[in-house]
């Protein structure tokens, strides 16, 4: 299976748990864990909102982190009975830090029905062939939540904004995701922002309430850099590269490289669509994961660029990234290093 047939399955397993939990039905056992924390963390806040009625919160809902409380002592409250309700909630958060995960197979061999247990790992999964993996497997709910790429990230977030009733600009989903990368924790609060900042306004978000709310700079960005390679718009593109390059905290290098290697990658997959017969792909942008929108830069983009250009780029920037990892903390390298390579690109 595909990372991409991962990712998705992973996507459709994560709504078909929220509808569940949003229609009244719990499992008795959740094993939340994997690289992307966002949907561990919604999973959480909806059983927390949706198990217990406000009432019966005090005495039937706990909330702890696990590396304040040890495994024996949660699974010792799990097979308590609730108290005046018709069930508990035990949810503990950062379960990578609980010291003994074998307490919890055998609490698993015959858990209280009458309890709603759930294991929130972050940024970490446990080993598969582990029992408590296999036993959650078989009496509980098992979340492997994973990371999405960078081409799906824009039509997550169209798909967020959507379900708010706003719709959001092409330019305007470039900027955002540029912005925050596949970091969804920070791209959901950054579209937070937006959704409160439109309520009453307009029902379109665009380049200019994301630069108002979020703080980015449209004019000095890694999308405006990627499009003034893709013209070969020599000043502009060393006028932008030295700006990113004097603010490395703000625009993290790794993360400027990672988006010109997109951006080189995406041409050269373009150039080998062209001179393919038998096409992999109905459409082109289909085929390189963008918006239609954006299939002009990129059509334009290989008149100027070769596919040996394209090989020799990705060559430089792979060079320059695995550089950037070993270099010294001198001051300014950042801006020596991005300047560098940006003139080598336009060689």
């Amino acid at each position: 299976m595909s990372k991409k047939s991962e990712i998705q399955n992973s996507l459709n397993l994560f709504k078909e748990i929220v509808s569940d939990i949003k229609r009244g039905k719990f499992s008795p056992f959740y094993l939340l864990m994997g690289e992307e924390p966002y949907f561990i963390d919604r999973i959480c806040q909806e059983i927390i909102d949706n198990a217990i009625a406000s009432e019966d919160k005090d005495f039937n809902q706990l909330i702890v982190y696990g590396n304040d409380v040890k495994s024996v002592d949660i699974v010792e409250a799990a097979r308590k009975f609730p108290m005046f309700s018709s069930r508990q909630l035990i949810v503990v958060k950062e379960a990578q830090h609980l010291d003994k995960l074998e307490f919890f197979a055998t609490y698993l061999q015959s858990p209280m029905p009458t309890t709603i247990l759930v294991l929130a790992f972050t940024n970490k999964s446990i080993d598969k062939r582990l029992l408590l993996y296999k036993s959650a497997l078989k009496n509980g709910v098992v979340f492997d939540s994973l990371s999405l790429t960078l081409e799906m990230i824009y039509p997550w977030i169209e798909s967020y904004l959507k379900n708010r009733a706003l719709k959001i600009e092409p330019k305007a989903v470039a900027l955002l995701a540029e912005h925050s990368g596949t970091e969804l924790r920070k791209l959901a609060h950054e579209l937070d922002k937006l959704i409160t900042w439109h309520s009453g306004k307009s029902s379109v978000v665009d380049v200019e309430s994301i630069e108002l709310n979020v703080g980015i700079s449209r004019e000095f960005s890694v999308f405006e850099l990627t499009s003034a390679l893709s013209y070969k718009d020599r000043a502009k593109a060393i006028l932008i590269a030295r700006h990113l390059g004097k603010s490395p905290k703000q625009y993290p290098l790794v993360l400027t490289y990672s988006a010109l290697f997109m951006h080189f990658s995406r041409m050269l997959k373009l150039h080998g669509y062209n001179m393919s017969q038998t096409k992999p792909a109905p459409k082109a942008d289909i085929y390189l994961g963008l918006r239609p929108y954006f299939m002009s830069e990129y059509m334009d983009a290989i008149k100027r660029y070769s596919l040996k250009d394209c090989m020799r780029i990705i060559f430089h920037i792979r060079d320059f990234d695995r550089k950037s990892k070993t270099s010294s903390g001198v001051d300014g390298w950042e801006l020596d290093h991005l300047t560098e390579l940006i003139i080598k690109i336009l060689a």
